[in-house]
């Protein structure tokens, strides 16, 4: 995290325990393209016991973007097919924060990408064809929001 974004509190924080991704795809798609799946969180009504204090304690904060990228090595066998799928998920992320409802989310890739078409492992071609259908994704949802 850069210094900008520490100050930022509009800043889209990143799931780090699986316990967290378990947890937000436990919940639900809610939308789909060929490549990927994304998972949103539905935070529980809450329900407050005669004290004030809630009977369960909340896994994510409210009013906070998180955003979780997963790339199975099932569907991107190499590392530097992962990295750049994981870099373009959070890039795009960022631009359509303000469009997103400030919960968590996960971002699955549920299907390879034709290596006849992506000869290398990462390339151009590859990271705009990534970045064209997370913005699909994404587009889905905040223009739902």
């Amino acid at each position: 995290m850069t210094a900008e974004q520490a100050r930022d509190p509009s800043a889209v924080e990143r799931l780090q325990q699986w316990s967290e991704f378990q947890a937000v795809m436990s919940a639900g798609s809610v939308a789909r393209t060929p490549h990927f799946v994304l998972h949103q969180w539905q935070p529980p009504a809450k329900v407050s016991t005669g004290s004030g204090f809630e009977e369960t304690p909340t896994l994510f904060v409210d009013g906070v973007l998180m955003m979780g990228a997963l790339t199975p090595k099932r569907w991107a066998k190499r590392a530097v097919t992962r990295n750049l799928i994981r870099r373009q998920i959070h890039a795009v992320s960022r631009e359509f924060e303000k469009g997103l409802m400030p919960t968590a989310y996960v971002v699955r890739l549920r299907a390879t990408f034709n290596l006849q078409t992506f000869v290398s492992a990462s390339s151009d071609v590859l990271k705009q064809t990534v970045r064209e259908e997370l913005k699909q994704l994404f587009g889905r949802v905040s223009a739902a929001a």
